[in-house]
């Protein structure tokens, strides 16, 4: 089982901010990733900045929240949306995707009700 450390996971979402802004190839986990770096523009500053960012402090309470975290979590769930598991999640992130209008806002649904999972 993959289990990166905390600076193993934020070198990679740096890497994958700057390889995609350099427009250097990506591997398919990193176009993944690449793909929800673009829609969390708000990131980008803490992503371009690697040294900084290994040595950031996120609390819970930041009202920007932690962006590793963030883009982790959106990770994990377009794993378990392209194989289906638990099965039924897809059909289920896809009538939350019909209903807002927006797949980001769906996987955002689904990410709140993981991180009940997780913390509760």
């Amino acid at each position: 089982m993959f289990n990166p450390s905390q600076d193993e996971v934020r070198r990679f979402f740096c890497e994958v901010f700057r390889k995609h802004v350099g427009r250097l190839p990506l591997t398919p986990l990193e176009s993944i990733a690449a793909s929800w770096v673009d829609q969390h523009p708000e990131y980008h500053p803490v992503l371009s900045d690697e040294p900084t960012a290994l040595r950031a402090h996120f609390d819970a309470a930041d009202s920007g929240g932690n962006p590793f975290l963030h883009l982790s979590m959106h990770l994990a769930i377009a794993e378990q949306l392209s194989i289906d598991q638990p099965p039924g999640i897809r059909s289920a992130w896809e009538r939350i995707a019909s209903i807002k209008g927006d797949e980001h806002a769906a996987a955002h649904e689904v990410m709140e009700c993981l991180g009940e999972v997780l913390w509760t």
